[in-house]
């Protein structure tokens, strides 16, 4: 009994893939061409106790090429009959392009409580390509690297990034937050480590996640930390958890080959 080959993937689905890397990173040159404001701008006049320091946002520049690169090497022909990429495809390209949206609105109408379940619909189509990453019996090496490494850093940013839209939507909107509650502000931070320590562990200890989500961690400390105990407090223990998380993980074989290869 002969096998069937699995279905070839349809060139929509990878055209829809490039095309949500196009939305993601365009929609950010928006200003330089003279539509709407920065980012940076918009995100300093609802600044909240988490909001993290200016130079983590450095890491767009690694996320949005390989984004790109993701985008050219899932539209390969070696990979038209990719099962997994078949499954996260779509998920991928509506995360992409969420945040090319996302990036659209914030810009003319600045950190809403719309732009927080924008940025919540891109978060949650990486998280379902993390469990289907994690899932995954094995992963080839382009598929490590080029999806694993990619979505798993856009990811966690976009669930440190979540917290801090959805405070920074509370400060616009006059509900609370900003520098009067950092116990609230605290309660983020601690709501965003159990997400991801969550995340890690149902992903066989994603080191990508953990690291990247970290790094927004420490930001967060360097910045909000420094001016409210509690909120480095908040930082430190979410931080630990995530750690512990992410080294239990590992600590099994087949999770570090996983995501690894070793």
């Amino acid at each position: 009994m002969t096998s069937l080959a699995p279905p070839t993937r349809p060139l929509v689905q990878r055209i829809a893939v490039i095309l949500a890397v196009v939305v993601q990173i365009g929609a950010t040159f928006l200003p330089d061409l003279g539509f709407g404001e920065q980012i940076g701008d918009r995100s300093d006049s609802v600044r909240t106790l988490i909001t993290p320091s200016g130079w983590a946002f450095a890491i767009w520049g690694p996320l949005f090429l390989g984004s790109a690169v993701f985008a050219i090497w899932q539209a390969l022909p070696a990979q038209r009959d990719n099962a997994l990429l078949a499954r996260i495809a779509w998920p991928t390209a509506i995360a992409l392009a969420a945040q090319g949206v996302w990036a659209t609105y914030t810009q003319f109408a600045n950190l809403t409580f719309v732009s927080a379940a924008i940025i919540l619909v891109s978060l949650a189509g990486l998280l379902a390509c993390l469990r289907a990453l994690a899932l995954a019996k094995t992963l080839s090496a382009g598929e490590r690297w080029f999806a694993g490494l990619v979505l798993s850093a856009l990811a966690a940013w976009l669930t440190a990034a979540s917290i801090v839209n959805i405070s920074a939507s509370l400060v616009y909107h006059g509900v609370g937050g900003g520098f009067a509650n950092p116990l609230a502000a605290a309660v983020m931070v601690g709501i965003g480590g159990l997400v991801a320590a969550l995340a890690i562990a149902r992903s066989k200890g994603n080191p990508w996640y953990a690291l990247v989500f970290c790094w927004a961690l420490s930001a967060i400390y360097f910045r909000g930390g420094q001016q409210a105990e509690i909120i480095a407090i908040a930082c430190m223990a979410s931080g630990a958890l995530v750690l512990a998380v992410t080294l239990a993980s590992l600590a099994r074989p087949g999770n570090r080959r996983h995501w690894l290869g070793l």
